[in-house]
């Protein structure tokens, strides 16, 4: 029964957007301090087919007979493999940066527009599963 209250509604969504972006920003935070290391080269994943996949995985659930309730059944990509409590990334090397002496392909602004991106994402993610618990907390107190 405790189950399906944390299976119902956006929870399972944003569970699931937090923990991709929370993956990703090491992925990009490891790209940042590497932008020196001669040889290194960037990676990363897509995050338009996290949201395919995140999509389509809320369209089938949406097809059910009870819409709103449900784990997300997400099928995994080349990039991102779905875990019970988690999600793992095999992350692509990046090919879009300038070629350096060092053969390193860094591109700093746009790896700090990845991350700043990402951040963002993550931050609404953690502020509208806050909001979604405090919901659940004043349910259970029985307050309006």
């Amino acid at each position: 029964m405790i189950q399906a209250m944390f299976d119902s509604g956006a929870l399972p969504t944003l569970e699931r957007l937090a923990q991709f972006t929370s993956r990703r920003h090491q992925l990009l935070a490891h790209n940042v301090a590497n932008l020196n290391t001669p040889y290194f080269k960037a990676r990363d994943v897509d995050p338009k087919t996290f949201q395919a996949t995140l999509r389509q995985a809320i369209d089938r659930r949406r097809a059910t007979t009870n819409p709103t309730s449900g784990p997300l059944a997400l099928r995994d990509s080349r990039e991102i493999v779905f875990r019970l409590n988690t999600v793992e990334l095999r992350p692509q090397q990046l090919n879009d940066g300038i070629l350096y002496h060092d053969q390193n392909n860094r591109d700093l602004e746009r790896m700090m527009q990845k991350l700043a991106e990402n951040t963002l994402a993550h931050n609404t993610a953690i502020d509208l599963l806050s909001n979604q618990f405090g919901l659940l907390q004043m349910a259970i107190r029985e307050r309006v």
